[in-house]
């Protein structure tokens, strides 16, 4: 895959970029931190050679001047809300980010409960983390929010929540997921930091949509793809072209917003901060892209790949066909199709002749290699198999006997109560290890998984999640036929 992107120059600018929003509001910064931090995977797709953990390295950079708030929504705790690629729910994703956060040698320096209104759930977990010695902090509903900015900007609005100690320059509020209260516990603070005659701002930093590339460019329009569900819409930002009569890109919640963000924050300081949605940005993305032909190639790939996963996730249940029929128009608005993946295509056709459900891989070279469901090894693990087999550059031959297989198949059906007829990815690359120690080319094989990072593969069936999960470790891009591989409804 051709680079896209220079993190060394986005660090750079991006580094510098914050450092002058901070000097301009005299010396402190509330940075509003929304995407994934550690794993930013839709952005090293549509943009390859972005580092997923580049957000983490620029606060590493700055780690003397950087100090870690960490929202959650009460409601979230209370509904359990689940992080889908993960399968971590809110609560546990806020102890798993302070740990990195703390491991990497970033201050995290208080956690916040909003949108408290004494929910028993958000009261244990508050106490969890004050048995431990964090310092939380409780901001309730804001009173008169959207539109009496006078009772939102006064003792009863923000002035009721809770002042929270900071000390360090940039002060980066960050959250496990959306709808968190990032924004209200920024603006929070900026009332209470005023009324100490504390000089201090706001911005905010998201990498998509990336506001100097065109509207309907292909890595914007993979934003939309990703927010299919949730239904965010990429538009020219008004405020900003009637302002400075220039065109950039936001998208719609931002520009719903920003008339009651910017009275807000011309109560709270006394003047105008910022004409439009775009000024509050701080992201630099769009200045470290190096080659535009490989981004939209990219792009467009991993909009179709959006297709199958909503497809997938509406045949099992998990979301509403409208995510689906949006993700159609934005297929019909770029000209593009499902069968445009050349390894779908490659899948879709080896299952038709031979009979058997299919996974398809293509190595970094573009050659195409394929595994089908029909022996003791499941589709994926064939598949995977028969790719490390060609990276590792041994003889194609089987390279783990059944002796080893068939016990495993065994304990697992008869002993764990499996009902499985085949073994998974994880079982395959399991005995793969184990066979290593006594087969050279075996070992090669194992030497060789990095290789498979960024491959592609098409599945002819739905994996089980079990084979998705390894399939994702491994870095390989995944695409899925939605189809169940059976009839079974428990299974399924």
């Amino acid at each position: 895959m051709k680079k896209a992107f220079d993190n060394k120059k986005y660090l750079e600018l991006q580094q510098k970029h914050i450092q002058k929003r901070i000097n301009s509001f005299g010396g402190k910064l509330y940075l509003e931190l929304g995407g994934k931090l550690f794993d930013d995977l839709h952005a090293s797709r549509v943009l390859p050679g972005f580092d997923p953990g580049v957000k983490i390295k620029l606060l590493e950079k700055m780690k003397d001047k950087v100090e870690i708030i960490m929202c959650i929504s009460a409601n979230h705790i209370e509904k359990n809300k689940i992080r889908a690629d993960l399968g971590l729910s809110y609560d546990d994703e806020v102890l798993r980010l302070v740990d990195k956060f703390r491991q990497l040698g970033l201050y995290v320096s208080s956690i916040v409960i909003t949108l408290y209104k004494g929910q028993s759930s958000a009261q244990k977990f508050a106490q969890l983390l004050q048995n431990r010695g964090e310092k939380v902090y409780f901001h309730k509903y804001t009173k008169g929010y959207p539109n009496d900015i006078d009772t939102i900007v006064s003792e009863e609005g923000y002035g009721a929540n809770d002042y929270i100690e900071t000390s360090r320059p940039l002060v980066v509020v960050t959250a496990p997921g959306p709808s968190s209260g990032k924004l209200a516990t920024c603006l929070s603070q900026l009332y209470h930091e005023n009324k100490r005659g504390i000089k201090a701002g706001y911005a905010k930093f998201e990498t998509f949509p990336i506001w100097n590339l065109p509207l309907k460019h292909p890595v914007n329009v993979a934003y939309e793809a990703a927010t299919a569900d949730i239904k965010d819409v990429n538009m020219i930002d008004p405020y900003h072209f009637n302002h400075y009569g220039k065109l950039a890109v936001n998208y719609n919640r931002d520009i719903e917003v920003f008339p009651v963000l910017k009275n807000i924050l011309r109560k709270i300081s006394g003047k105008d901060i910022y004409f439009s949605p775009t000024d509050m940005g701080v992201n630099m993305a769009g200045f470290a892209i190096i080659d535009d032909q490989a981004a939209c190639e990219a792009s467009l790939r991993e909009i179709l790949r959006r297709y199958y996963s909503y497809a997938c996730a509406y045949k099992k249940g998990q979301t509403p066909y409208d995510a689906v029929d949006r993700m159609k128009m934005l297929l019909n608005e770029l000209e593009i199709s499902p069968n445009d993946l050349d390894v779908a295509q490659v899948a879709k056709r080896v299952s038709k002749e031979s009979g058997f459900p299919c996974v398809a891989i293509k190595l970094p070279n573009g050659e195409i290699l394929t595994g089908k469901s029909k022996t003791l090894i499941s589709a994926p693990g064939a598949a995977i198999l028969n790719a490390l087999k060609v990276l590792a550059k041994v003889e194609d031959k089987p390279l783990i006997s059944d002796e080893i297989l068939k016990p495993i198949l065994k304990l697992k059906t008869e002993f764990l109560g499996s009902s499985a007829s085949q073994l998974t990815l994880d079982d395959v690359l399991i005995a793969l290890s184990i066979t290593a120690i006594k087969s050279p080319n075996a070992k090669k094989c194992i030497d060789a998984l990095p290789k498979l990072k960024t491959c592609e593969a098409h599945s002819t069936f739905i994996l089980a999640p079990s084979d998705e999960a390894t399939v994702k470790k491994l870095g390989i891009y995944l695409s899925s036929e939605p189809q169940f591989l059976d009839s079974n409804l428990f299974g399924n």
